[in-house]
């Protein structure tokens, strides 16, 4: 039997619900090991007070060289788990979402219980350093890593294919970057400065007005794409060495 590239070989249900708890536990671990590494930092270069990210403390060349390398493994990491877990594309995305959306939850988690932060819902923090370090709340990214968690987690749960219309991947893929663009813009500015710039800056207002609409066009684009599933069931292939389960 052919598939396309959206195609969903999905497991049985008792299979299903195990899928999601070892997804789940390990991004949870993937977390608490990020989360470690963090706070080994933050003691490291904010030695008075572990808790105080502003000003900021910039790496040094190689430590910033190992984060930005512990970055992207991260994200091969969760791409290859997702990959391994599921069949067809739209399954493999939707076991990426909810992986990473269980990890960043569980990553801001673990530092409250290790570091007792964030201290608050609108604190900033550093999100992420490719291609230039994003800025915002850690409420914002949550908001994002929560919808993720979601509706991978329904996608996941449902036997039913996923073969999401192009129109819910152009929105899907708008809603992302203009999201994106709301925590790369505090950061933008500084780039021309470097170091110094860099280093005396402190967080202003938040541009929600931008990624408000950015996190609601990727929620429309998702719910789309779960709503136009097929409503009656498909033939299944069973087992990881069933012929024609496509890869």
């Amino acid at each position: 039997m052919q598939h396309d590239q959206f195609s969903n070989i999905a497991p049985a249900p008792g299979r299903r619900a195990d899928l999601l708890l070892w997804l789940g536990l390990y991004a949870m671990a993937m977390a608490l090991v990020e989360a470690a590494i963090v706070v080994h930092l933050r003691h490291l270069y904010y030695p008075l007070d572990p808790r105080e990210v502003f000003p900021l403390a910039l790496l040094n060349d190689a430590d910033l060289a190992l984060e930005l390398a512990r970055e992207l493994a991260t994200v091969v990491m969760m791409v290859a788990v997702a990959v391994l877990a599921e069949c067809g594309w739209g399954r493999r995305f939707a076991a990426f979402v909810f992986v990473f959306g269980v990890w960043d939850l569980g990553y801001y988690g673990w530092l409250k219980m290790f570091l007792d932060w964030p201290r608050h819902w609108l604190e900033w923090d550093v999100l992420f350093l490719i291609p230039w370090p994003w800025f915002g709340p850690w409420l914002a990214a949550a908001l994002i890593a929560a919808l993720f968690t979601l509706w991978g987690g329904w996608i996941l749960t449902d036997a039913r294919a996923l073969r999401p219309r192009r129109a819910d991947i152009a929105g899907f893929v708008a809603g992302t970057l203009v999201a994106l663009s709301a925590f790369l813009a505090p950061a933008w500015p500084l780039l021309a400065g470097g170091e110094p710039a860099f280093r005396d800056w402190q967080p202003g207002a938040f541009l929600w007005a931008v990624y408000l609409p950015g996190l609601g066009g990727m929620a429309v684009a998702l719910w789309s794409a779960a709503r136009h599933r097929p409503s009656g069931g498909e033939p299944l292939i069973q087992g990881p060495a069933s012929p024609g389960r496509p890869l």
